[in-house]
This record gives structure tokens, C-alpha cells and sequence, in this order.
């Protein structure tokens, strides 16, 4: 996926998430409150499927539905958006 190169966007979310992993860590490392872990945890989980969707929006629209595909470039790009679904659902 050459276009996600040097997407800032991208790369200041998986920051983000970088650091909440590491406070996560720093908690259970510490003996952190349950509670706090859980919603810390919810977080992450909230942060890595806006990461998710991002990524899945703009792969849709540059190898899915860009008017230039040829069909079978159209018909791999749909196989890779199937493949990446169903190892995310499990």
C-alpha cells in the first residue's frame, strides 16, 4: 500500500496507541486498578479500529473503487479487503 506512505495522520494514531500500550504495561507493572486498566484497555481497542477503518477506507478507495483499476486489480484489492476482515473478526 504505496499511498500510505508519510501519512502523518497515520503515524501520530499509531503514537498515540504506542503510548497508551505503554501505560497499560506501566499499570500492570505496578500493580495499576482494574477498573483504570479496563478502561485504558477499551481505549486501545476504541483506537486500533478508527486505525482500522482509516486504513480500510483509503485501500477501498485507491484499490476498489478508483475509476482507473483494471478488473482484476478491482477483484484483488476486494480479496484483500475480505482477507484483512476476516482476520480482524476473529
Amino acid at each position: 500500500m504505496a499511498h500510505l506512505n508519510s501519512q502523518p495522520e497515520l503515524i501520530a494514531r499509531v503514537r498515540r496507541l504506542t503510548g497508551q500500550l505503554a501505560a497499560v504495561e506501566r499499570a500492570l507493572t505496578n500493580g495499576g486498578d482494574c477498573a483504570s486498566v479496563l478502561q485504558q484497555v477499551a481505549a486501545i481497542r476504541g483506537a486500533v479500529n478508527g486505525l482500522m477503518e482509516e486504513i480500510l477506507e483509503t485501500h477501498l478507495r485507491e484499490h476498489v473503487a478508483a475509476p482507473d483499476l483494471t478488473p482484476a486489480a478491482r477483484a484483488q484489492g476486494a480479496d484483500d479487503v475480505i482477507a484483512a476482515i476476516r482476520r480482524y473478526a476473529k
